[in-house]
């Protein structure tokens, strides 16, 4: 849907986005991660056409002749509407404004969850209502590729699980997302493909166990052992690379993944002695911070 070649922005002689190449397929999504400036919003802008790349090509697929920006649904991380209009006014402007059918606006008051407030002024929501709505606005005329900046920001557990199963049903229609957020272990289980980026670079790109591949940190397994059985797990201890740790009735082993398979067997040996057990692979949280420090050494 969306692919960008080498991709530069300067201001003056600050470079915010720098040398920057990527693609967003249809029914995939792509997270852009990093610190505050590392120019994930400049890419947003970029890509919406608020602003010009000064090196590279940004190319957006759409029909012949047709703006490449009118299949594009984008909420950002602050939403503002006027506070005098309703949900329902709000959702059939900015419909208007897409030349699409105000049929959708009710069906997206719905989806999003705000069927019962569609006659409440703005002014009255609270802020995970309000960006409800932008997603309603984001949605209209069953965009091709959405952006989304900070999206869940004001949602509570149960909204924002709401709020990816959203996004999953528009991936199964074919519509490529582009998420930029700071919720790392929130989003880990629902993008395609991760970026990192770093002072306007992207310093590494790809799925969630490629990036695990590379950074080659352990793997936790955790083990609660039965009252009484902790003598079983002994041995381990002596065994250096594993690297155990005993804390009174669990233990919990680090190891690098092509070690997984037979420290699990030599585990599953003493199987009844086990209470529980849980196998914990780095998450994006970790991955970040590795790959960040990684990019800091000289």
């Amino acid at each position: 849907m969306i692919k960008l070649t080498q991709v530069s922005k300067n201001y003056g002689q600050h470079t915010v986005v720098d040398q920057v190449s990527f693609s967003v397929s249809p029914e995939q999504s792509v997270a852009i991660i990093g610190h505050n400036g590392a120019g994930k919003t400049t890419l947003m802008k970029l890509i919406l056409g608020l602003v010009r790349p000064s090196e590279g090509a940004l190319e957006i697929s759409t029909d012949p002749g047709r703006d490449p920006h009118a299949d594009i649904g984008f909420l950002p991380e602050t939403v503002s509407f006027p506070g005098e209009m309703t949900g329902n006014q709000v959702l059939r402007y900015y419909a208007k404004l897409k030349k699409v059918s105000l049929n959708q606006c009710s069906e997206l008051l719905e989806l999003v969850g705000l069927s019962t407030a569609a006659t409440s002024r703005v002014k009255t929501y609270s802020k995970g209502m309000r960006q409800r709505l932008g997603l309603a606005q984001a949605l209209l005329g069953n965009p091709k590729l959405l952006l989304l900046d900070e999206p869940t920001t004001g949602l509570d557990p149960f909204l924002r699980r709401h709020f990816y199963g959203i996004l999953r049903e528009c991936k199964t229609k074919g519509t490529a997302i582009l998420i930029s957020s700071h919720a790392l272990s929130e989003i880990e289980g629902e993008i395609d493909k991760i970026l990192i980026m770093r002072k306007g670079s992207v310093i590494i790109q790809g799925t969630l166990e490629q990036l695990r591949e590379a950074a080659q940190l352990p793997t936790q397994i955790h083990v609660e052992v039965l009252a009484g059985e902790e003598s079983r797990f002994a041995a381990f201890q002596q065994t250096d690379h594993l690297n155990g740790e005993n804390r009174s009735s669990s233990i919990t082993f680090l190891c690098q993944q092509s070690e997984k398979v037979e420290l699990m067997g030599q585990i599953m040996t003493h199987q009844k002695a086990i209470k529980n057990l849980q196998i914990i692979p780095p998450g994006l949280d970790d991955l970040y911070s590795h790959f960040v420090e990684q990019a800091d050494q000289p």
